[in-house]
């Protein structure tokens, strides 16, 4: 029998996903953000695994579509301040008081208004589809084992946030398949109301179960170790995060563009010291760690690529990744931009379906 093929670093998968999602938040163009989720819609579909996490992606995506219509129902109702003469209809105004100047409701809906939401709206949408897809793809258990030991409690809280959603749409999936096997309704306002309370009670059956676990796994307890590493550690941790904010801020103001890049390198470099240190107070083993190889790299730097690769972009071509709806056009499709997109398919190639994740 063939070696299975080890499994990708969780970690990969989330950095992949991230650097997607800052290259979604550096345009509005329809066509690129369209890109965006096309390629990690692909990825997803060609590597995902049949685990009861990796189906939230289909939730993403459809609190994606709520999101964009939300967006647009504000605009319709509430107004705009982009100025158009593109009339499509005309709501029946609501007078408000003078303290309420700048709002309204109801009113003239403009084509150019609609479409400033609309791209807007499309960012964000496709944002949480990318965060979506790192859901789908990574192992939340595998993840957390990944962490250094200083980021343990930490990530328990986060990887527990981010499995409520997978676990929410397991227990509806498993519910309403036992409505259907009984002969009763599972849609409609009454299949909701009947299938919310048992997963309301499972959630908090699953919470007291979680926490008695971690109560009898020791968790929070803290290892001794000298107060000077502790105030060491604290010193590093606090210092590097506040380089990390003084550089990324350098980065993205003009006046900063000389500090900018060593400040956050020097920062990094604190903060990665001080999640070192700090990783003595909790002391874990691992079993098998997940190994970072080539394919993690190249799954990891594509993504950083795409995000480096736009943000390039928005300074160079501002007008194509950012298209005006004053006069009313239609968006071009940027060249160079839209290649650096393609880069996101890269894990589609170099990830074997053997390593997939599995349930």
């Amino acid at each position: 029998m063939p070696e299975r093929s080890p499994q990708l670093h969780p970690g990969a998968w989330w950095l992949w996903a991230l650097g997607l999602g800052t290259a979604a938040t550096r345009t509005t163009n329809p066509l690129l953000l369209a890109l965006l989720v096309a390629a990690s819609g692909y990825v997803v579909a060609t590597h995902r695994s049949a685990a009861p996490w990796a189906r939230s992606y289909a939730a993403f995506a459809k609190l994606a579509v709520a999101v964009l219509c939300v967006r647009l129902a504000f605009t319709v109702l509430l107004g705009s301040p982009i100025p158009g003469t593109h009339v499509l209809f005309t709501l029946p105004e609501l007078p408000l008081p003078h303290w309420a100047q700048g709002i309204r409701l109801g009113g003239p809906v403009t084509a150019e208004a609609l479409l400033f939401s609309g791209y807007n709206g499309l960012k964000l949408a496709a944002l949480l589809i990318c965060v979506g897809a790192a859901n789908a793809l990574s192992s939340p258990a595998r993840l957390l084992k990944s962490l250094p030991g200083a980021l343990y409690e930490a990530g328990v809280a986060v990887v527990v946030a981010l499995t409520f959603a997978p676990h929410l749409i397991a227990d509806v999936r498993r519910l309403r398949a036992a409505r259907r096997l009984r002969g009763r309704p599972d849609r409609g306002v009454r299949g909701l109301l009947q299938v919310g309370l048992p997963v309301l009670e499972g959630a908090l059956e699953r919470s007291v179960a979680l926490a008695a676990a971690m109560d009898a796994r020791g968790f929070g307890r803290t290892a001794e170790v000298p107060a000077r590493v502790r105030r060491t550690t604290a010193a590093l941790t606090l210092g590097g995060l506040l380089g990390v904010c003084a550089g990324t801020y350098g980065l993205l103001t003009a006046e900063g563009g000389t500090y900018g890049l060593p400040v956050l390198l020097a920062g990094a470099a604190a903060a990665l010291a001080g999640l070192r240190l700090g990783g003595r107070r909790s002391p874990r083993t691992r079993y098998r760690p997940a190994p970072w190889g080539v394919r993690a790299w190249l799954v990891a730097g594509s993504g950083a690529a795409v995000a480096a690769l736009l943000t390039l972009a928005a300074t160079r071509e501002p007008d194509a990744l950012n298209p005006g709806v004053v006069p009313l056009a239609a968006p071009a499709l940027p060249l160079w931009p839209a290649a650096s997109v393609l880069l996101a398919l890269l894990p589609a190639f170099v990830v074997p379906q053997e390593s997939r994740e599995r349930a």
